[in-house]
């Protein structure tokens, strides 16, 4: 690629590519190039005139040839990138903004004046329509401030006036509408733009491929537990399937052959195998951009009440108007007060604070689905954390494999547990296959259908053997297995520093898999820094032993700790707390942890667990440590300070253009100047980062 340096400074350089200008894609591509490139630590792209601004670290010979190297045919950009990359929207409202001042600038310089009142005329329909309908319909909103004080400008013959009030609302409009498109669309890219793998058929064996590869016709295996990573339909199996983050209803769907299934709904209960029919198109982009937008669920209280006082406020601006008129008989002085309201501001900036901080968390890898969940955790009073792959680290590691079976072989033994657990990832489950895959065991599907029974274990046969690998309780309680008389002595001195996780085949224990499962470094400072934000209680739960449960719990200095508990026994405390008025945070990673994810006001899950887990719940950490949790937290108290700012920010500045308005100090349109650059204001202001 041909370019020329424009400028430099140490570690920062603006390159001129040789071109006029480059369309949002070409820009696109080269902007993903350059931040891949060795050394670099940011870059922007211009595509209107073809610059690009780099900073960088290292060698700069190195960067310049790789600037040379550099061809947008040669690059293998990610799916989803250049379809949402944002560039295109800045673009298209740059475009439209400019071309509303030219048209204006042009009309008072070159359109007669009778010409230009009728244009003004023709154009007051729009607004005038609006408040009229909304009068029929009994409310008093913005859009009958707006047709009021256009239509007694033009009654009064003050087309000037009206001219720039409709100018005015015209650029109030564009800016409002293309900053919250802004917004809703930097989430929603923030939150669709995740790579997974995917089980797919090929003839009678299961085989785990990049999502990516995957092409419409393909058929895909969907287990229990797991996210439907594609549109399609059913072809085999039969499922329950949880639609409510799509469809809204709120029980699971059965699902039979030929019956459709949406990307991104959660299979609860049962297997499905299914024949993609959109991998792209119908994507979860689209459908998280309609969430955000359509969904009332996810709009927080303090939104709510935003719109609300907005609504409420309407009637007091015509009523000042009007007692303005009474006391100055000024009707100029009357429109100036009605120029001015509360809603705009209210309406736009609130829901722009909260989307702007539900980006910026996803800069930080925690996706937060609606603003309510902030809201929540800025008032939130308990904490209750799951233990496994939470307060522990998320990647535990299996130490030994201990045979208890005449002649078995422990690589087998890994072999066989690794080939039933990894249809069902949780970090235990995870530490198995990766054991495996370690040792070089390959293997092919050598099993039946696999049954997955919440927080016990799985159940499948191989050949005419049944096999169940899970607790103690599901082992030898639930299932009835036994040890063989002649390894009682090795069982009882199982090592107790690890967790183990027994496998049985036909109703006799055949092996013990000890997997290390420490705690992680931050979890005593983070319990410590979670307290000291105002979180009066932290407890612990786990199906562990009592023995394990409570030295972990000594550890990181709980306030209260479970251990043995099931699924039910989650969401039941969890339900106490929240009828007694506490609000709860439920933090988890597993399957058997959905229930209590569900139940709490802020369910969150640790992004290496189950996929269940990640969809149920209300906010998903995708980062290396627990201390993301209290800057969750931090930000979501900031919002909450921010929100009320905002507040007295706006009855403030609106109120004193009011009474400049009702003083004469401010004609109509210099009113309408400042009331849309002081929403518009607020709302950029909004839209910076919080931390």
């Amino acid at each position: 690629m041909k370019y020329y340096i424009k400028h430099e400074i140490q570690g920062r350089i603006r390159v001129h590519m040789a071109q006029k200008r480059m369309s949002c894609r070409e820009a696109d591509i080269l902007l993903y190039y350059i931040q891949n490139l060795p050394g670099v630590t940011s870059a922007k792209v211009y595509e209107k005139t073809a610059d690009a601004w780099i900073v960088y670290e290292g060698e700069r010979g190195r960067l310049l040839a790789s600037l040379r190297k550099y061809h947008a045919e040669d690059v293998k950009i990610p799916d989803g990138l250049l379809d949402h990359s944002g560039r295109e929207l800045n673009a298209r409202y740059q475009d439209k903004l400019a071309g509303k001042i030219l048209a204006r600038a042009a009309r008072q310089l070159f359109l007669p004046a009778p010409l230009n009142m009728a244009y003004t005329a023709a154009c007051s329909a729009h607004y005038l329509w609006k408040g009229a309908r909304c009068v029929r319909h009994g409310r008093l909103d913005v859009e009958v401030l707006d047709a009021a004080a256009i239509g007694a400008s033009i009654v009064r013959g003050d087309f000037k006036t009206a001219s720039s009030v409709i100018f005015l609302l015209g650029v109030g409009e564009i800016l409002e509408e293309c900053t919250h498109k802004k917004s809703v669309d930097d989430l929603a890219r923030s939150m669709s733009l995740n790579i997974s793998k995917v089980w797919m058929k090929r003839g009678e064996q299961e085989v785990l491929v990049k999502a990516a590869s995957v092409h419409p016709g393909d058929e895909v295996v969907v287990h229990m537990g797991n996210v439907i990573p594609f549109d399609g339909i059913v072809t085999a199996g039969e499922a329950m399937v949880n639609q409510a983050s799509l469809t809204g209803e709120s029980l699971p769907v059965r699902k039979i052959p030929d019956k459709y299934v949406y990307a991104g709904t959660v299979l609860e209960e049962g297997e499905l195998t299914i024949q993609v029919q959109a991998v792209s198109g119908s994507t979860k982009y689209e459908k998280i951009v309609k969430m955000i937008e359509d969904s009332e669920k996810l709009k927080s209280a303090v939104e709510g009440k935003a719109s609300r006082l907005a609504d409420r406020l309407v009637p007091y601006t015509f009523m000042g108007a009007l007692f303005t008129w009474l006391l100055t008989r000024n009707v100029t002085k009357a429109m100036s007060v009605l120029m001015v309201d509360f809603s705009c501001a209210l309406k736009l900036s609130i829901p722009i604070a909260v989307l702007s901080a539900i980006r910026e968390s996803s800069g930080r890898h925690i996706t937060v689905k609606g603003g309510k969940y902030l809201e929540a955790l800025a008032e939130a009073t308990t904490v209750v954390f799951d233990k496994t792959g939470t307060l522990t680290k998320a990647k535990p590691t299996v130490k030994d494999v201990i045979v208890f079976a005449e002649g078995g072989d422990a690589d087998e033994m890994l072999r066989t547990a690794a080939c039933l657990e990894e249809h069902f990832p949780h970090s235990m489950a995870n530490a198995v296959v990766a054991a495996a895959k370690k040792r070089g065991l390959e293997h092919e599907e050598m099993h039946s259908k696999v049954e997955y029974i919440v927080a016990h274990g799985i159940s499948s046969s191989i050949g005419e053997k049944k096999v169940v690998i899970g607790s103690y309780h599901f082992v030898f309680e639930d299932e009835g297995c036994t040890v063989d008389p002649a390894y009682e002595e090795d069982f009882r001195s199982l090592p107790a520093e690890y967790s183990h996780l027994y496998m049985a085949i036909d109703q006799k224990l055949a092996a013990v898999i000890c997997i290390e499962d420490p705690l992680r470094e931050e979890a005593a400072d983070v319990v410590q820094a979670l307290r000291e934000s105002g979180i009066r209680k932290i407890v612990m739960m786990t199906g562990d032993s009592e023995r394990t449960a409570a030295a972990i719990a000594q550890k990181i200095r709980v306030d209260e700790y479970y251990s043995e508990v099931l699924p039910e026994d989650k969401a039941d405390y969890i339900e106490q707390k929240k009828a007694a008025g506490e609000k709860v945070i439920m933090i988890g990673d597993g399957i058997n942890d959905s229930p209590a994810l569900s139940a709490a006001n802020v369910g969150i899950a640790i992004s290496d667990g189950a996929e269940i887990a990640r969809e149920v719940a209300d906010i998903t950490i995708e980062a290396e440590n627990l201390y993301e949790l209290v800057t969750l937290l931090e930000l979501s108290k900031r919002l909450m300070g921010r929100i009320d700012r905002d507040y007295k920010a706006i009855v403030g500045i609106n109120s004193g253009l009011i009474l400049l308005g009702a003083a004469g100090i401010l004609q109509p349109a210099a009113s309408a100047l400042l009331h849309n650059a002081s929403t518009v204001a607020i709302s950029l202001k909004n839209m910076q980062n919080l931390l």
